[in-house]
């Protein structure tokens, strides 16, 4: 790399520095807004889901008992 791209670099990287105090203040408001965000988004996600299985669950009978039939046989032959 010649020493002119070097020297720009380092000048370019010197004024972004400068910047970061700041920068990281509004990544930090942003971090946690969109962490707010994503589990506000996840619980509808999850409420969704869950609608979604109780309406198969009336809608295919013995589907769903045969499922929970497999589900109880799994929880009995678990082991600790």
């Amino acid at each position: 790399m010649p020493d002119g791209e070097q020297q720009r670099d380092l000048g370019s990287r010197g004024t972004r520095d400068a910047r970061d105090p700041q920068d990281a203040a509004g990544d930090v408001v942003d971090a946690q807004e969109s962490d707010t965000a994503r589990r506000r988004r996840r619980a509808q996600f999850l409420r969704e889901l869950h609608e979604a299985k109780q309406l198969r669950d009336r809608v295919q009978p013995r589907r769903a008992r045969a499922a929970r039939m497999r589900q109880q046989m799994r929880m009995r032959t678990f082991r600790w």
